[in-house]
């Protein structure tokens, strides 16, 4: 009988500072490069609109990674782009931000596709991430899911070609071209 190591957060804080992004998701510990350039100026892209538009509303607590988001002793994630309302501010410590974000965002790349589209879709979920963006550089496509009293519920597939805004309601009145972000 073989015995399944999982890891727990106080291991991860022994984990190398090697410029890999390092994750646990029950207890398995993830591993992935650093981001490609294009990866990252989309991550820019976005979290300066973003930002923007928090200057104008008090809605608070935006982060990119690395940012530790602790879920659970065996979960800990390091999501693109998150935000925390200023409701929920008590989840943001010195740290880290210990419990789900409202938003979480990734940016797909061949490394993190399948974790990002179907691992971490799954943990969002069951942590209670009121939304998820996966934004695919490849295909410049953006899915959003949206937390209902079922769970996820894929409520837009927004394409770049279509000309799409990129809009929630956890940022009331933010508006972001598509065409803006893959540029």
């Amino acid at each position: 009988m073989t015995v399944q190591t999982k890891f727990t957060y106080e291991d991860y804080l022994l984990f190398p500072d090697d410029g890999r992004r390092h994750e646990l998701i029950d207890g398995d510990h993830y591993m992935t490069p650093a981001p490609s350039t294009a990866h990252q100026r989309i991550l820019l892209k976005v979290a300066h609109r973003i930002a923007a538009h928090l200057d104008r509303y008090p809605l608070d607590h935006l982060y990119t990674a690395p940012t530790d988001v602790v879920l659970s002793k065996t979960d800990v994630i390091q999501p693109d782009l998150l935000f925390v309302s200023s409701a929920r501010a008590s989840l943001v410590t010195s740290q880290n931000i210990q419990g789900a974000p409202d938003l979480a965002v990734e940016i797909l790349s061949e490394a993190t596709r399948r974790t990002d589209e179907i691992i971490k879709r799954k943990l969002y979920e069951r942590f209670g991430v009121q939304e998820y963006w996966i934004i695919d550089p490849e295909i410049e496509t953006i899915k959003i899911y949206r937390m209902t009293a079922q769970g996820y519920h894929r409520v837009a597939e927004l394409s770049d070609e279509a000309d799409d805004m990129l809009s929630t309601p956890l940022l009331p009145d933010l508006s972001i071209p598509l065409k803006d972000i893959f540029a």
